[in-house]
């Protein structure tokens, strides 16, 4: 009978220079790919339209493909493909290893590999650790899901504007604008 060994969060830092990256799931390694040409579009358009309105407010800190601690013993670390941190919260962060908590916001970008329940669940992951808004970006319906501690989860389409919430009050995006060529 073969012993499965753990890997923490810290030692999924150091394994940094391997060529394939890699989220922890309750402390296994999961090979997770490069984003596409269109979810790497998306998560800059994302994170590009968060910037521009969390930075002239210094609101925080936006980020992308980061590394947040979900989980202890054992350790769950993912990577959404766009975060923000409050300011409070940004500025409490040390210069090196994963973030020790979850983001405020977190985006994830469908990819063709992906299915809907899955990355539903992995936007669980991130509510449950503590964040308070999740997006799930579904490029080939062109549709957001926005998921809420305590809330059912809305889908915004095309006509509809992606907005903030309590996370980020007064930020929007036309969904259109999002899914525009």
């Amino acid at each position: 009978m073969a012993i499965r060994q753990l890997v923490t969060a810290e030692e999924l830092e150091r394994l940094g220079t391997l060529d394939q990256d890699y989220e922890l799931v309750r402390g296994e390694l999961v090979p997770v790919s490069p984003p596409g040409p269109i979810q790497g579009h998306l998560a800059i358009r994302i994170g590009g339209a968060l910037d521009a309105f969390v930075r002239p407010r210094q609101l925080g800190t936006v980020y992308v493909e980061t590394g947040y601690i979900l989980a202890r013993a054992p350790d769950t670390v993912r990577g959404p493909d766009v975060s923000f941190l409050s300011r409070e919260r940004a500025a409490a962060l040390g210069r090196r290893g994963f973030v020790p908590h979850a983001p405020d916001l977190a985006v994830e970008i469908r990819s063709p590999d992906q299915t809907l329940a899955e990355l539903t669940a992995k936007l669980q992951e991130y509510l449950d650790a503590g964040a308070r808004l999740a997006w799930l970006v579904d490029p080939p319906s062109q549709t957001v899901r926005v998921h809420e501690p305590q809330r059912a989860p809305r889908v915004l389409a095309i006509g509809d504007v992606l907005d903030g919430g309590e996370v980020l009050p007064g930020f929007g995006l036309p969904v259109a604008e999002l899914f525009a060529e």
